[in-house]
This record gives C-alpha cells, structure tokens and sequence, in this order.
C-alpha cells in the first residue's frame, strides 16, 4: 500500500461474519476491542485486511448495520474481487488473472440443469461468481457431477461449499486463498512484504487462507464444524494455527497475543486511561480520549472536578473547535459542557469509536491528526471527519485546534465533541 512506506509490521485477514463481526453480540463488544486495539497501535504502520464472500452490495449494508472500521484493501465475492482503500478502488490485474479459462455464460447454462440449485439474489452474481443454495445432504453430489460437466466444458472451476447452504462456482485461480496469496507476491515485488501475517476465520471458504505458506491462523472459538474437519484433517499438527477459546474479534485478540505479533491490550480493557502512557502516541491520545468521553456520558467514570481540569489541562488556552454545524468556541470553554452531560447516556445504547486514525508530524513534537470519529445512539448513529492539532510535551499530549466536518448525520444530530 503506498500509505505505508515500509513493510507492514503486521498484516491481519479476516472473514467478517461470525469472525470479524459477531452477529450474536448486540453490543459487539469484541468489535469495539478490536476496532480501538487496532486504531491505537497498528493502523500507522500495518495493514488490515476484510475478505468476505459478500458482494459489494452486501459489504457495504454490513458496514451501515455494525461499527466497523475502514480496511486498507478489502477481498469480495469469495476472493473475486479486490479494493483498496476508503473508495475501493479495484485491482485490475487480479481481473485479468481470473478472467483465466472462465465464461460465465456458460457456467449458468450448466447450473440450471441441476434443480437442486436455488440461486442466490442477482447482488450476489458477480463477474467471476455464481451463487446458489443447496442442501447440506445433496451438496456433495451436485458439486460432483456438477464439477465433472464444468471441466468437459474446458473450464477450469472451483466449487467452494460453505455454512452448510452457500455453493459458490468461481475462477479455478479465485478465492480467499489465492486473492492473498496475489497480494502477498505483489508486496513481494514492491519490496515490501509483511513482516507477518495473522488470517481469521471460521467457515469452509476460509480454509484456503490457512494454506497459504509463512502466515499465521486463528480459527474463532465459533468456527464452524467444516472448518474445524478440515483443519483436523490437513492442519492439526501446525503451531502456527490456534483454534481459539474467545468468539470473532475476542478470539483475533488472542491470537496476537498468543504467536507475540504485537500489543494485545485493546484499550477498552484499561480501566484508568489516564495512567495508560506508557505507548504513548498521537492515535493512542485520540482512542483515549475517545473512550474517556464514551464512559463520562455512560457514567462509568466517576464524575469530579478534579477530572473536569484535567480535561481542560490537556487543552490549549487559545484553542478553538470548530463544530459540524460550524459553530466555534474555545476547547477550554467547551470542556464546560461536559458538567451538564455527565451519564446521559446511562443504561442506554451509547457508544463512540474512531477509524482511519492518520497523524503526520509537521514540526519537532507536533502533529496534524485526522480521523474519522463516530457515535451510535441506539438504533442511529452518526460521523464526523476531525481534523486536530496536537502537540507533546513529556508524556502528555495537547489539544491545540479541532475541526470537525459532517459524514453522516441523524436527525438533528446531538453531536458534542
């Protein structure tokens, strides 16, 4: 990725659902671990990447449904289709590569012979995918006879079969597996291959991740029994692979702790943020200071004076936040708010996370921040892009400027800080 100008210290591949994203979990408390783990110690200098066998369209309704934080490239459609960034701008040399002894046309005309097959909604028919449902105990001779008449047609298929329903028919050279391995030999050619690579999963079409050669595994303690037969079967003596005791994102958690991949205290699970210096940064200061304001409101902290000047300690005098609507006031005078909302969001459905942390030193100790701060307030949330400068001294950072801009608004929008 040109964002990083080194390789990336680590580089971590996660299905989304039941992996990443825990549906089970109407908090997602593991989400938000992971999501503030991440923007406080990775997001500098690693790569986080979301491969899912959701179409675009079901990415991104995904996306809009849980508090997700933004991937630097994202692997589709069961490994059909790759996108970098905040825009998704696709690789088109994955394209060309799959477009490889493939008709698509051709593919449809031999799975409507089969009325075992129920195809899937027209989102999930891709370029490189057709999708079906079939029946776990008719699965395997469909897939049989299915596979024999493709290859008479003189393509060359793979038929993944996953969460006991999905029949996926791509590219012989698509998948979960192959889309890495593609974007590991790419960052081989740049010069720039991660330094390690950690991939998540819990469902078949994610065993093809566990295969590629060097990187590390974690099956979630929820992985499913296919997974789990597969890994007994081709995997069960390699130490690189763990089948963790955590569900999703927990179980990702553990897995960085568990092969010593890097930090794995997710700031969430620190009690006294105030005392947390010790990695001290200016995308630590921001998911602090984020969690510190998430638990005034939901009165989780204790509400003081002594707190109320510490706020306005870490704030310049002459500071100035500019508000969403383009109100503006001194950081110090808005700190004064925060007497009048202590616990309003007490025993209420209220959380706050950051994404996209990206900070730039522009002189000796000071930092020109932008991130992407967000709130979910029940069943509505809403987002601002900020724009912060921050300066340091010792070990503690000050706020010097703030300014926020809409990304998405609900209602009137109650936006505070």
């Amino acid at each position: 990725m040109d964002r990083l100008k080194s390789p990336a210290r680590l580089m971590i591949v996660s299905d989304l659902d039941h992996t990443m994203v825990d549906h089970h979990d109407h908090e997602n408390t593991s989400l938000f671990r992971f999501n503030a783990l991440w923007e406080a110690h990775y997001r500098h200098d690693s790569l986080l990447v979301f491969s899912t066998g959701r179409s675009p369209t079901l990415y991104k309704q995904l996306r809009k449904e849980k508090p997700m934080i933004t991937p630097d490239i994202t692997i589709m459609s069961v490994g059909t289709e790759i996108t970098y960034g905040k825009s998704m701008v696709p690789d088109e040399g994955w394209v060309h590569v799959l477009n490889q002894k493939w008709n698509k046309d051709i593919v449809i005309q031999e799975t409507s012979k089969f009325p075992e097959l129920t195809r899937q909604a027209e989102t999930e028919q891709r370029p490189h995918k057709v999708s079906f449902y079939v029946e776990k105990e008719k699965a395997q001779a469909v897939i049989s006879a299915l596979s024999k008449i493709l290859e008479e047609r003189g393509l060359d298929v793979k038929l993944i079969y996953s969460g006991g329903i999905d029949l996926d028919i791509l590219p012989k050279g698509a998948g979960k597996g192959q889309a890495l391995a593609y974007l590991l030999q790419k960052f081989e050619k740049e010069g720039k291959p991660p330094v390690n690579t950690l991939v998540c999963g819990d469902s078949g079409n994610d065993a093809e991740l566990f295969t590629i050669p060097g990187v590390y595994g974690v099956m979630v303690s929820n992985a499913q029994e296919e997974l789990l037969q597969w890994h007994a079967q081709n995997a069960k003596d390699n130490p690189k692979v763990l089948h963790a005791s955590e569900r999703c994102a927990s179980g990702i958690i553990q897995a960085i702790g568990h092969f010593n991949l890097g930090p794995n205290l997710s700031p969430r699970d620190v009690s006294d943020l105030g005392k947390d210096v010790e990695n001290s940064s200016p995308s630590h200061e921001i998911v602090n200071f984020n969690l510190v304001f998430e638990r005034w409101r939901r009165a989780e902290i204790e509400k003081s004076e002594v707190f109320l000047a510490a706020m306005k300690a870490v704030t310049h005098p002459t500071a100035f936040l500019i508000h969403p609507s383009g109100a503006q006031m001194l950081i110090s005078e808005h700190v004064n708010i925060f007497r009048n909302i202590y616990g309003d969001k007490q025993g209420k459905q209220y959380r706050s996370w950051v994404d996209n942390i990206f900070a730039k030193e522009i002189g000796s100790g000071s930092w020109l921040v932008t991130f992407d701060k967000w709130q979910l307030i029940g069943e509505e949330r809403e987002g601002c892009v900020v724009t912060a400068i921050l300066t340091k001294d010792t070990n503690w950072f000050t706020w010097e400027h703030v300014h926020q801009t809409w990304i998405e608004k609900s209602g009137e929008g109650e936006w505070v800080l």
